[in-house]
């Protein structure tokens, strides 16, 4: 698919039923969502883009903006011709805050723990820092950077990440990450913005997800005007990857509530 400025937008498409759109996080792809989707293919029509920056989609222009994700969104929908469920993971769920913001025909919204704290002009070095780091190769260092300073992992978890190196067969994601890097950067971490968002919203977390994820949802759940907030026992940020079955049931409720 070809979006709004000529950039190739790949995406994944399977099941039957009403068509719900499913956007991956920083560092996914294609693959992000499908142990989710399997289990909701029999009752939904999903759709899953690699966003721009993501192979096989392009990489669109420099530097991008959170607007650029939302007209790659915009052509999707267009395509699949009718109304949609949005569906995001972590950043991709705060595009998809700011697809509903921007009018996109969505019927209802589905979020996983939106960072909307890693936004504004102090991930700017952060930028510049990780792309001096992709150029060198040192991959360790840069996801310790990317867990650090936009994550915001704990002193803990950040020691497990420095314990081995990154799989020979996992994707380089670092052009993805630099450009989602640019947008945030570009943006603001304003969570009172997202009262202008009415469509029904499902707003999910982890119940051990480290500050300040947990402290920023709260705050986003009271702007929210129609929102359902549920938490997953014993899970932090990578629930959908690690119970799959249990986020993908409740997706599957409330898409059927709403």
């Amino acid at each position: 698919m070809e979006s709004f400025d000529g950039t190739a937008i790949s995406y994944r498409q399977l099941g039957s039923g009403p068509p719900v759109v499913l956007v991956h996080g920083s560092g996914g792809g294609l693959h992000s969502w499908q142990p989710v989707a399997e289990h909701l293919s029999a009752r939904f029509e999903l759709w899953m883009p690699a966003r721009r920056g993501y192979a096989p989609s392009g990489p669109g222009r420099l530097p991008k903006r959170f607007a650029d994700e939302v007209g790659d969104l915009e052509a999707l929908i267009a395509e699949i011709g009718r109304p949609v469920d949005l569906v995001g993971m972590s950043y991709g769920a705060t595009v998809a805050l700011h697809a509903v913001a921007s009018g996109l025909p969505v019927r209802s919204l589905v979020l996983w723990e939106p960072p909307l704290y890693a936004a504004g002009e102090e991930l700017t070095p952060v930028l510049d820092e990780f792309v001096a780091l992709s150029a060198n190769g040192d991959r360790r260092r840069a996801d310790r950077l990317l867990a650090e300073k936009v994550a915001r992992v704990p002193a803990a978890l950040l020691d497990l990440i420095d314990a081995g190196e990154p799989a020979d067969d996992e994707p380089d994601d670092a052009l993805g990450w630099h450009r989602d890097l640019e947008s945030l950067a570009a943006d603001s971490a304003d969570v009172g913005r997202w009262s202008t968002v009415t469509v029904p919203t499902l707003l999910m977390r982890g119940a051990d997800t480290w500050q300040p994820m947990p402290e920023t949802l709260d705050r986003l759940a009271s702007a929210l005007p129609h929102v359902t907030c549920t938490t997953f026992p014993g899970q932090m940020h990578f629930a959908p990857s690690v119970v799959p079955e249990a986020v993908a049931a409740e997706i599957a409720r409330f898409l059927s509530r709403s």
